[in-house]
């Protein structure tokens, strides 16, 4: 079983913090920041383990915000591509998840004085990520934000580009969501479309995924976004723009789908199976679809499958999950299959009950079937 993944801030992280900070400011109460960080720290979740570290940042770093900035930022490691996956040692300095914390620090403290603290969130960034702690600056202060990541576009990080990008995403995944631009993102299409084009795919994959959170709330301006930029794009922007409009192709929209050649309803039969017929928590089911082309010519597909989830009040919601693009030979078939897991997940709370499968080809349903769910005795 893979290791949880909040383990990644562990007490020997927060131990391993302390030689960096003192070597920084030999000051620094390394005891007194160990016994705050590591105060029930397994008990708690990932961000939660973050924030209590940041807690504990908040009591032994310098009272003085642009001091306490000075001390992170001579304890960080050198600069340059670090893998978030892992925790790692410390020797060289402050790196890694560890980090997490010291961006929440610097949002906490810095609104007051934003300059630095955008400096030091530069920093940062090349060592891990600053996404989650640029946001309280962007609520707060916009329009010296914006002008900074404006020329952040042109920074010879890829690390700090892909801030730009990331950290202003409307709805960034475990970041506070930034309302405004969720109401008007037109603030930040100027970054988007200077960096679309990035040499580094980690800032062009972020582009496609702030324009996917557009997407959620304004298809149209993602609609005119593709209709502007993909005549005549380069395989990569081509990526970019394809993994920019997933939920607009799950979803079926028209436009979309015509863009990509997928915009025609599919020609032939499908059968649509789902094994087995009742499941457990925690286990997984098996889709099995079958198609068979009626028509003379090929027909490029993109085939995805919502699942019905059963809900507390017994009603059911869709969510759509990325299946299979493909091109079905005239007068062709096929058989896909695809193992679905139902294994407890923290963002989802899965009920007892008759759940739904639809597979929908090219934005249209083609098949359901239905599985009954069961939640074993004591289960979460």
């Amino acid at each position: 079983m893979p290791e949880p993944f909040k383990n990644l801030v562990n007490p020997a992280l927060v131990r391993a913090a302390v030689a960096p900070l003192a070597r920084a400011w030999p000051a620094f109460d390394g005891a007194r920041f160990v016994a705050l960080g590591c105060d029930g720290l397994e008990a708690l979740e990932l961000k939660a383990r973050a924030m209590q570290v940041a807690d504990a940042l908040e009591a032994t770093l310098p009272q003085d915000f642009a001091a306490a900035c000075d001390v992170i930022e001579a304890a960080l490691a050198p600069a340059g591509p670090q893998d978030m996956a892992q925790p790692g040692e410390l020797h060289d300095g402050l790196r890694g998840w560890i980090l997490w914390s010291a961006g929440e620090f610097i949002a906490r403290r810095g609104l007051q004085q934003p300059e630095r603290a955008l400096a030091a969130l530069h920093a940062i960034t090349q060592r891990f990520t600053a996404e989650f702690a640029i946001r309280p600056f962007i609520v707060a202060h916009p329009d010296l934000v914006f002008a900074t990541l404006a020329r952040w576009c042109r920074d010879p990080s890829a690390q700090v580009r892909r801030l730009v990008s990331e950290g202003s995403r409307p709805r960034l995944p475990w970041g506070l969501r930034l309302q405004a631009l969720v109401r008007d993102p037109s603030p930040t299409l100027p970054l988007l479309a200077a960096l679309q084009d990035d040499d580094s795919e980690d800032v062009r994959r972020s582009v496609a995924n702030h324009l996917n959170d557009i997407a959620k709330d304004h298809p149209a301006l993602v609609v005119r976004w593709l209709e502007q930029h993909l005549p005549g794009a380069t395989p990569e922007r081509r990526a970019l723009l394809r993994h920019a409009c997933r939920t607009l192709i799950k979803q079926g929209h028209p436009q979309v789908l015509h863009a990509w050649g997928l915009g025609q309803a599919f020609k032939g039969t499908a059968a649509l199976r789902v094994a087995p017929a009742r499941v457990a928590l925690g286990g997984e089911i098996t889709l099995t679809l079958a198609l068979h082309s009626a028509s003379t010519k090929p027909q490029r597909l993109a085939v995805d499958y919502a699942m019905h989830h059963v809900k507390a009040d017994g009603r059911t919601t869709p969510k759509v999950f990325k299946g299979w693009q493909l091109e079905l030979p005239a007068k062709g078939s096929v058989t896909l299959s695809r193992r679905h897991s139902l294994r407890p997940v923290t963002t989802r709370r899965y009920h007892a009950g008759r759940h739904g499968v639809a597979v929908q080809v090219n934005g249209r349903v083609v098949g359901e079937a239905t599985f009954m769910l069961t939640i074993p005795k004591g289960a979460a």
